[in-house]
């Protein structure tokens, strides 16, 4: 059974592993690949809570990165990789391209957008339920800067009147931007083979950069604490998400269990107060409900061990924010 306290651990955590950059990818030529082999990189771009999370884990075919219907619940790019015979595609999740407030916002904004240079083909969700609005026009500005290969994904099709959709489909052709205008359903999967075959065609001639069995190259740290924060996303008020950070202290293998220690940074005590709960009750709920995600993941017992600990301003603090996972 895993372990919560609200107690406050040490000032100065194990600092977390940083997410790999495109270092982590094997030399080009470390594996085998039949002649015509295509490998590349899909960056999936849009403002937040348009399902480009759902839609990598969708098409990957594993639950990679959180979900949750909190706008801006993705804080840095996360790869996905999609293994198949004659194709490797590596997906970028990107955080949801927004006004930013804080430091932490910045951030993710800028390396949302910096990543729009590097892919072979920029994946631009739109929530074709709500139509296009201004953060989804800022969106395809940006992108124009780039010079990006575009799709345009109309996403979460099955959420609106079929009729209503060929005027979308007219208005994102007359911008004459996007290769491809891909309808779909990332939470139902409608149309996803679609997406998946357009892609495929355009990605370059190569060999694999990952190896088959390697589905993301997230370090162990950081999914662990994604984990944990997706169960405040799920368990807490609205207001209280974003104002969390997760902190993986120290993971010790004694062999029969996996120990791990993690901080949730708040910044408030009224947030510390909602996220432990009456009587420990929500810390308990956090905690039990990610034990069971990350027992999951890496198919080992776990002891988890949680605390909270209030830290005024954290989302401006350039240390903090490095330990979450965002490279500065």
């Amino acid at each position: 059974m895993a372990e919560q306290d609200s107690g406050v651990p040490p000032d100065t955590p194990a600092p977390a592993t940083t997410p790999a950059t495109g270092d982590s990818a094997l030399p080009i030529g470390a594996f085998e690949a039949p002649a015509g082999f295509r490998c590349g990189f899909v960056a999936l771009v849009g403002r937040p809570n348009v399902g480009k999370s759902t839609l990598m884990n969708r098409l990957v075919g594993a639950k990679l990165a959180i979900v949750s219907e909190v706008p801006q619940t993705t804080r840095f790019p996360i790869r996905g990789i999609l293994h198949r015979a004659t194709i490797q595609v590596v997906f970028i999740d990107t955080p949801g391209i927004h006004k930013p407030r804080y430091r932490l916002n910045e951030e993710m904004v800028r390396t949302a957008i910096e990543v729009l240079r590097e892919v072979d083909v920029v994946a631009v969700l739109v929530d074709a339920a709500d139509g296009y609005g201004p953060g989804d026009r800022y969106v395809f500005d940006r992108v124009r800067e780039a010079h990006a290969r575009a799709f345009l994904i109309l996403n979460k099709v099955d959420e609106m009147r079929r009729e209503d959709l060929l005027p979308l489909i007219d208005e994102a052709a007359r911008l004459e931007m996007f290769d491809e205008i891909v309808p779909l359903s990332a939470q139902t999967g409608e149309n996803c083979d679609r997406l998946e075959m357009a892609l495929a065609a355009r990605m370059p001639e190569g060999p694999p950069h990952f190896p088959p069995d390697m589905l993301t190259d997230l370090p162990q740290r950081l999914q662990i604490g994604e984990m944990v924060r997706e169960q405040v996303f799920l368990k807490t008020r609205q207001e209280v998400p974003h104002a969390t950070a997760v902190v993986v202290d120290a993971v010790e293998d004694d062999g029969a269990l996996l120990r791990i220690n993690a901080t949730i940074v708040v910044e408030r005590d009224n947030q510390k107060a909602i996220v432990v709960g009456e009587g420990g009750r929500m810390i308990k709920e956090i905690g039990s409900a990610a034990r069971r995600n990350i027992e999951e993941l890496l198919h080992r017992k776990v002891h988890l061990a949680l605390w909270v600990k209030v830290r005024p301003a954290w989302r401006d603090d350039l240390g903090l924010l490095r330990l979450i996972g965002l490279r500065l």
